[in-house]
């Protein structure tokens, strides 16, 4: 029985918590140890949740642990999952049972993905991608490595997400579109045409928004 270490004790790693034990390989798999969260009192007034057992800083790896990132920025999701990963750290999946995985969908590790999302035919999903509620993705789609889909995104057929993208919720990227390294897509957004890197767009039709 492996020991589950959800690393990230505020909202989404809460969130995280309820995903895990609804996944099917709770308690035949694995366990929930507790979470990591350099902030000690973070679930202070919160009930019903397993201790904060350290900061990843601190946290030294003993056998049967494995690891989920629950931080909902990219940015941190990245730095804590690396520094982890250095000290030799093992990351599972958590995939909801209401979720579908079509033929010949390909999934990456430390991947965590909430209810009733779709995963179409033929999809490539990287490594410690983050796929929240009702999320749907066409055939072909492509997601990088560290990319974050919000509740309700949405992915038409051939799209590539490269790595590091933020789509924000109820964003829609229309088939056969490239939003390319670290570029976000504000809520409820309609990008109809490739998205450069690094850039913010926002709006129907998405355009850059300038800060």
């Amino acid at each position: 029985m492996k020991n589950l270490i959800i690393i990230g004790a505020r909202g989404f790693g809460r969130e995280v918590y309820d995903l895990a034990i609804q996944c099917a390989g709770f308690n035949i798999e694995y366990v929930v140890k507790g979470f990591l969260d350099d902030k000690a009192d973070a679930l202070a007034g919160f009930e019903n949740y397993p201790e904060i057992i350290g900061s990843v800083e601190d946290y030294e790896i003993v056998e049967n642990d494995v690891f989920v990132c629950a931080l909902g920025s990219i940015k941190w999701k990245k730095h804590y999952t690396e520094l982890i990963l250095n000290k030799g750290a093992q990351f599972i999946n958590l995939i909801h049972p209401s979720t579908t995985l079509n033929t010949n969908a390909v999934v990456g590790v430390g991947l965590i993905v909430f209810m009733n999302s779709n995963i179409s035919n033929d999809c490539t999903i990287g490594d410690f991608v983050t796929i929240q509620g009702y999320v749907g993705l066409g055939h072909d789609t492509r997601i990088d490595k560290w990319s974050h889909l919000s509740a309700y995104s949405f992915t038409g057929g051939f799209v590539v997400l490269e790595e590091e993208v933020l789509l924000n919720t109820r964003a829609t990227v229309l088939p056969h579109v490239i939003v390319r390294k670290g570029a976000t897509v504000g809520a409820s957004s309609l990008v109809i045409k490739n998205v450069k890197e690094g850039i913010t767009v926002f709006g129907v039709p998405a355009k850059k928004l300038d800060f």
